[in-house]
């Protein structure tokens, strides 16, 4: 199926061969043009000359998000300051936001991969897509503007928050596609439903960026909105991987498609650093082909996911990565075990009667004892308040965690819609055991 803005490689053979060219490059670029990298390159005793294959890039430093803040504020720079046209930044977890710098072609090649976006999201010229996420420093709103103009549908700039906005918005512009965190699609979603706009509005399809959206989360979406479940789309992306826009699940929902001619993605062992076969969870570390102002070699990102092998129903030829199933450092240590709240979010997903928010609490009874876990969710709309049906619903979810999890755990069943909406990404876990 040909698409707008898909890549121009036709075989797995192809693309190897543009991957090679493209690292050869990025290396030699870095090397010669970033006092960073040229160190970490001759720390590593790797010559730009040493790469001729991809099984080479192995002999390659990895970069990590402390050589982004140790570097600030222009971190990984690797082209004199006439050619940046731009930087975005992202929030640091030391207090310095990691900065990225961007030539006016990586510029056009972001807006190219976000349009190709919209084409795996079967968007035409004639959609309105109203963009209610973050404009500013941050990447979310200018990739999604740029790719949308790009891709030459009409853009509604509105940003985040504003419900009564977005509201009259969906209305009065006839928009007929959203992108947002899925936090805000269900926040919009509930107030579709609530003011009755399903058969005033012409919305059919959502775009989601900036956080994982739950199977509950995303048939709540559908239920409230009108917008059919297929027509619901998890868009990946991070500041220093250009931003949004370097993949997206197609309409078949088999995993996100990512731009694998503009980045080489590996999936090691966050301990290992070793590849995990396909199919197996690891840590994405990224390689850009590219990226002239801050290229990327070997960057952990911390997000983990797998690789999903074979071929997608689209006959898209890119590869296809599982939606994030968390971070490696948003992982909590609870009485000895490692639980990513992903997990916790796909128990819930599959218990009838449950709505699809849900918080993690961590505390100490007393100073110094056990640990203990509640997880608070809502009752699904519609489901009475009952004793027990409250019960059915704590124990059912403790048995599940207590099998998958082999941790135990309290449940607190609060009234649909008493648990907090964001506009923007929901916080989740919320441990208190030092306080």
């Amino acid at each position: 199926m040909e698409r707008p803005f898909d890549t121009k490689v036709k075989s797995e053979k192809d693309l190897k061969v543009l991957q090679l060219d493209g690292l050869k490059w990025t290396v030699e670029h870095a090397y010669n043009g970033s006092v960073h990298y040229r160190r970490k390159l001759e720390e590593a005793g790797v010559k730009p000359g040493d790469i001729k294959s991809l099984a080479d890039i192995h002999k390659l430093p990895f970069t990590t998000s402390k050589d982004l803040q140790e570097g600030y504020p222009f971190p990984l720079r690797s082209v004199p300051f006439e050619k940046v046209v731009r930087i975005h930044a992202s929030s640091g977890t030391t207090g310095k936001r990691k900065v990225l710098c961007y030539t006016a072609k990586d510029i056009d090649d972001w807006a190219n991969m976000f349009a190709r976006c919209y084409s795996y999201a079967d968007c035409t010229p004639e959609d309105r897509i109203q963009i209610a996420v973050g404009y500013g420093v941050w990447t979310a709103g200018w990739g999604f503007q740029n790719g949308c103009e790009r891709f030459g549908a009409m853009s509604i700039p509105i940003g985040p928050g504003n419900t009564d906005m977005q509201c009259q918005f969906l209305e009065d512009f006839g928009t007929t596609a959203m992108t947002c965190t899925a936090s805000m699609g269900l926040l919009m979603a509930e107030l579709i439903e609530e003011r009755g706009l399903r058969n005033k509005i012409a919305l059919k399809k959502m775009i989601f960026g900036s956080e994982r959206a739950s199977d509950a989360m995303r048939t709540r979406i559908s239920e409230l909105s009108g917008v059919a479940y297929d027509q619901l789309f998890d868009i990946p992306g991070m500041t220093e991987l250009y931003g949004p826009g370097t993949g997206l699940d197609c309409r078949y929902h088999t995993g996100i498609h990512y731009w694998a001619d503009y980045f080489i993605l590996e999936i090691l062992d966050p301990e290992t650093l070793q590849p995990v076969p396909d199919g197996e969870i690891g840590e994405m570390v990224v390689t850009t082909l590219r990226k002239e102002a801050a290229p990327l070699i070997r960057y952990r990102t911390r997000d983990l996911t797998r690789i999903i092998p074979g071929e997608c129903p689209c006959g898209s030829m890119m590869p296809r990565h599982d939606r994030i199933l968390g971070r490696s450092d948003d992982m909590f240590i609870f009485r000895a075990v490692n639980i990513y709240p992903s997990h916790i979010d796909q128990i819930l997903s599959n218990i009838k009667d449950v709505g699809s928010e849900y918080q993690i609490v961590l505390y100490r009874k007393d100073k110094g004892g056990k640990d203990h876990m509640t997880i608070r969710v809502e009752r699904a709309q519609g489901i009475q308040k009952s004793y027990d049906t409250d019960k059915h619903i704590g124990k059912t979810i403790e048995k599940e965690v207590k099998r998958q999890v082999l941790v135990s755990c309290d449940v607190e069943v609060e009234d649909y819609g008493s648990l907090p909406r964001s506009e923007r990404k929901t916080k989740r876990v919320y441990d208190n055991r030092d306080a």
